[in-house]
């Protein structure tokens, strides 16, 4: 396939004849041209974030696009030559212009906050706060025992026993004969 990541693009038949993008990503003989084919996903709540719907450009045919002249910004076929040095070099058959690919810069949308590791968060500032709120044992949030907990003792008047408890059957008064 002649387009390229990154090639300007008209789309020539569908249901976004006449849109024009950037092409994002290239497959096998579809393309994906930003803002062209936009799809919505709904996305559930959850306990991390809120529902939400997603817009998205779906893949579309590479039949359905040309793309535009560099110098003429008008549709236009590919050809291909090869330049002095040996190297291929793309066209274009209206105005013999050279076509080169421009670069791709991923869309900024709503995304999570990178996770830091263990060397970033000890070097972070210590006026920044921590993400999420520390996790407490639901007993040190009711304050049961909080004193003692502070303290590293085990609470007045709580034994603990560790003895084996006595068995209550004797394996002696076991009747190993059948019937009786």
């Amino acid at each position: 396939m002649r387009i390229h990541t990154g090639d300007s693009v008209l789309v020539i038949s569908g249901k976004d004849k006449g849109k024009t993008g950037t092409v994002l990503r290239v497959l096998d003989d579809r393309l994906v041209v930003s803002d062209v084919n936009m799809r919505t996903r709904h996305v559930r709540k959850t306990a991390q974030g809120p529902g939400q719907r997603l817009r998205y450009e779906a893949s579309i045919a590479a039949s359905n696009v040309m793309i535009l002249d560099p110098k003429t910004k008008k549709p236009t076929r590919i050809g291909v030559r090869t330049d002095e040095k040996g190297r291929k070099v793309r066209i274009a058959k209206v105005s013999g212009e050279a076509i080169v690919a421009g670069k791709v810069t991923p869309k900024k949308g709503p995304k999570a906050a990178p996770l830091k590791t263990k060397e970033q968060a000890e070097k972070a500032p210590e006026g920044e706060k921590v993400a999420g709120p520390q996790r407490k044992p639901f007993w040190k949030r009711l304050s049961f025992g909080a004193e003692a907990v502070q303290e590293g003792e085990e609470p007045k008047g709580q034994v603990t026993d560790h003895s084996v408890p006595e068995p209550t059957r004797i394996p002696e008064s076991f009747s190993h004969s059948r019937g009786s």
